[in-house]
């Protein structure tokens, strides 16, 4: 279902079958369109957020993209045509030129908008397949121009466990891959099996993917604040603002650069994203990177799965540091192998088997969900 309406001021919800001819018909001067997801609950929470009877204010604005969130309300970011003209442009630059594109994700957030973008505003073709990519074979047939695709690293994991499929994904000249920190043994395994992979960095914000395998794209500004390593970003891919939240927009904006929410560094000139900002938190009066800690037991050599790391609340610590797993795996083995590495206050009090590992509709893992969980499972033992 579609909401038209005939003031061009107001915002068009859509659904995703209509995001493409509704982000075309928005590049070309007509209304901002807002794409919707399919769940009943997060649609319900989006559209709460938007108003749509109230106009658009933002000048130039083309679309509205709904920031991904497990509890309250999400934010609308506010993304004008020039904006993605933007990023479009300086993606193909990088990518060697415009190309057939696979679109793999939901449009409803701005990695599978940006799919739809770039073929829109190169004349080019967009094949729609499902997330788990059973059906892509049928998208590689008949074109002779550059190919390409959008993954998160959870697709690319399961992919690369299909022989055919990890075929298929060798003939696309790049695959992109964003939306969470990709694992360095993913990202080997990928690329020995002859997946062009393409790391990127970037948010709603920036619409989309800013920095790709560390550099960042043409007229893309990225400083790392020498204080608190976090990483500002600016240029001509900003967004406009917040959907009539101006308090939000002006907390998130500093002159001309997005504060993010991430840190970093450079390394021999690449930038390298290190975590969150609240990935630090105090266990036992001792802070604790938990991105540092997650890297660390990327490396553990009877990892056999994901892994992941989060601070849980805690009566004696303050906050509890847990490693989750999807797969096997010894705690004290675990325990005993950072232990040769990281302070004994940062060594997981506990390794928790979760399966599957709750994720967000974009593929993410849930790690709200998970320490919502383990806080529970904590609170019935005590």
């Amino acid at each position: 279902m579609d909401y038209p309406d005939t003031d061009a001021r107001l915002l068009r919800p859509v659904d995703a079958n209509s995001a493409r001819s509704a982000l075309e018909d928005a590049l070309a001067g007509g209304p901002a369109m807002a794409p919707l997801p399919n769940e009943h609950e997060e649609r319900r929470r989006t559209l709460e957020m938007l108003e749509p009877d109230v106009p658009v204010t933002e000048p130039d604005a083309a679309a509205v993209v709904a920031t991904s969130g497990s509890t309250g309300l999400p934010k609308g970011v506010v993304l004008s045509r020039t904006a993605i003209a933007a990023s479009v442009a300086a993606t193909h630059r990088r990518l060697g030129g415009p190309g057939d594109w696979v679109l793999a994700l939901p449009p409803h957030y701005v990695a599978g908008l940006m799919v739809l973008a770039r073929a829109v505003l190169a004349g080019t073709e967009v094949s729609t397949v499902a997330t788990d990519l059973h059906d892509l074979a049928p998208s590689l047939r008949g074109s002779a121009a550059r190919r390409y695709l959008s993954l998160v690293p959870t697709q690319l994991v399961r992919a690369l466990g299909d022989r055919a499929l990890t075929d298929q994904l060798s003939s696309f000249d790049a695959v992109l891959l964003g939306g969470a920190a990709a694992d360095p043994r993913l990202l080997s395994q990928a690329r020995d099996q002859g997946v062009r992979v393409v790391t990127t960095y970037g948010m709603s914000e920036t619409c989309g993917g800013v920095v790709y395998d560390g550099v960042p794209l043409d007229e893309v500004q990225v400083d790392v604040a020498p204080d608190d390593d976090r990483i500002l970003l600016g240029g001509d891919t900003l967004f406009s603002g917040y959907r009539l939240r101006p308090d939000l927009t002006r907390a998130a904006l500093s002159g001309a650069r997005l504060l993010t929410q991430d840190r970093g560094r450079w390394e021999a000139g690449r930038l390298v994203v290190r975590g969150r900002m609240d990935d630090v938190v105090i266990s036992g009066g001792v802070n604790v990177d938990l991105a540092a800690v997650e890297r660390a037991a990327r490396g553990w050599p009877d990892r056999d799965g994901e892994i992941v790391l989060v601070g849980v609340p805690h009566e004696e610590w303050g906050v509890q540091v847990i490693a989750v797993t999807d797969g096997p795996g010894s705690e004290s083995e675990l325990r005993s192998y950072l232990r040769l590495s990281l302070h004994p206050a940062a060594v997981p009090r506990r390794l928790a088997r979760v399966s599957p590992l709750p994720r967000t509709s974009s593929g993410k893992i849930d790690r709200q969900r998970l320490i919502a969980d383990l806080t529970t499972e904590l609170e019935k033992t005590t």
